[in-house]
């Protein structure tokens, strides 16, 4: 009969930010956890079990009322995102109490020695150097979720994995699994600096700021509209215009897109999208074929959109084109220049989320040549 592995979670650190959780509004979720337990749940063949120290639960500065009411919110919460528990196993006693329960120590899981369990391969996932030890003495891995402390030497052999992010840890378990595809791109020239990174699988969250107005509205509209999560420092030599900045920031995203493509297998490769905003519709069709070509059929009535010039709309899209080595073909109808501009931004978002989105179930690259 095949062994039961085990993934030990901490609560505190692991699950919810670790803090004296009394009340609902105390309750703040680490990010992408859900995610990652959910995937791994379904995924991979463990057992969940928690394992929480609880300090001083029914004394008068914690009161057990509010402790349980707060540790159902979470059972259920996790469980409405198809998270299950197979066992919980919580010591609410003070460090000074010397509780044998208590962690580091196994006392509380020496039903997990039996013999029925693959210890071997199992882990315990925790924020501190306890958790650690703990799985050393069940006689498990530890995966520590805590980039701001030191591994001591004596346990550098059970540590297997530290990690400041829940996104790391899932592809620990799932190596295969195409988890969120980011880069972070640095770009330093005479002329401009700029660091950034980019999440293609993100929410929209992010923000780059070039000191240029107009442009960073845009900048916000392809954030949002992408879906992309990307934070950037953009210096540039405004002293001599905005030209620089312009193209290195096309130059920087596209690269950082590039990165985190990889050799693009089991996306879509090509986007489309057609988007009317007001009295204009823009057209933006794209392939990452990697090879570069650019079309713009693009007729802006004013020099400039605001203090921007509107000739560096398409030398953005150009030197994004040659940067990401992509066809790029843009055309928007005649119109309000604002509208103009905003429209391509927002469509050609759109078309980049659509070519980059993944092909459920695949791993193969959208060519007949076999490479892109």
């Amino acid at each position: 009969m095949r062994k039961k592995k085990v993934l030990f979670l901490d609560r505190d650190g692991v699950i919810v930010i670790e803090d004296q959780i009394d009340s609902y509004e105390m309750i703040i979720y680490i990010p992408h956890v859900f995610e990652a337990l959910r995937k791994i749940r379904r995924e991979c063949d463990y057992s969940f079990v928690m394992v929480s120290n609880q300090d001083g639960v029914g004394t008068p500065s914690f009161l057990y009322e509010d402790f349980i009411k707060c540790q159902r919110r979470i059972i259920e919460t996790l469980e409405n995102e198809d998270i299950y528990f197979d066992d919980i196993n919580v010591d609410y006693s003070l460090p000074s109490d010397n509780c044998p329960t208590r962690k580091p120590s196994a006392k509380m899981l020496e039903s997990y020695k039996s013999g029925e369990y693959d210890l071997e391969n199992s882990f315990m996932i925790g924020d501190r150097i306890t958790d650690m030890m703990l799985a050393k003495n069940i006689g498990c891995k530890g995966i520590l979720l805590n980039k701001d402390v030191e591994i001591p030497e004596e346990l550098k052999d059970t540590v297997a994995l530290q990690s400041g992010n829940w996104l790391e840890i899932l592809s620990f378990f799932i190596p295969e699994e195409k988890t969120h595809r980011a880069a972070d791109v640095e770009r330093v020239t005479k002329e401009t600096a700029i660091e950034l990174s980019l999440d293609l699988d993100g929410s929209g969250k992010g923000e780059l700021k070039t000191g240029i107005g107009f442009f960073d509205h845009m900048l916000e509209q392809l954030i949002k509209h992408s879906r992309f999560d990307i934070h950037g420092n953009v210096k540039g030599d405004f002293e001599v215009d905005e030209h620089h900045s312009v193209e290195d920031l096309a130059l920087t995203l596209s690269y950082a897109i590039k990165k985190a493509l990889s050799d693009k297998r089991g996306i879509e490769r090509y986007g489309y999208e057609v988007l009317t905003m007001d009295d204009v519709v823009a057209t933006v069709s794209l392939d990452f074929s990697g090879r570069a070509d650019f079309i713009y059929d693009v007729d802006f009535k004013r020099e400039y959109i605001g203090s921007f010039p509107t000739e560096m709309i398409r030398h953005f899209f150009k030197s994004f084109s040659n940067g990401a080595e992509m066809n790029l073909y843009i055309s928007v109808t005649d119109g309000n220049s604002h509208h103009q501009a905003e429209a391509i931004f927002k469509a050609f978002a759109r078309a980049l989320r659509n070519a980059v989105k993944r092909i459920p179930g695949s791993d193969d690259i959208s060519s007949t040549k076999g490479v892109l």
